[in-house]
């Protein structure tokens, strides 16, 4: 689904988590909730043990997906996040990434 927020107002925010946040239907958790949000973007398992995720909206949104992020699907267990703010690129849908 395509992102309406015009592309003046978007955000695009590159997040690292770390954590036990593989294995635990983190990927596929986050597609759900960016899905149900409307951004668009991608998430993808880090060889290191993290986890990689770009989420483009509106600020409020993505700031809600990061609060999110913060938690995760119940299994997972966030030690830490990094965030990066970057030029959004207007990306269509969420997708996990390989």
């Amino acid at each position: 689904m395509q992102n309406t927020t015009p592309q003046s107002k978007q955000v695009r925010a590159h997040v690292f988590i770390s954590g036990r946040v593989q294995g635990v239907g983190y990927r596929y958790a986050t597609v759900e909730t960016a899905t149900q949000l409307r951004l668009t973007g991608w998430v993808r398992n880090l060889l290191d043990g993290r986890v990689e995720a770009v989420f483009e909206g509106s600020q409020e949104v993505v700031d809600e997906m990061i609060r999110w992020c913060h938690e995760g699907p119940p299994a997972a267990m966030v030690k830490d996040m990094h965030i990066e703010y970057e030029q959004p690129e207007g990306l269509q849908g969420f997708q996990v990434r390989r």
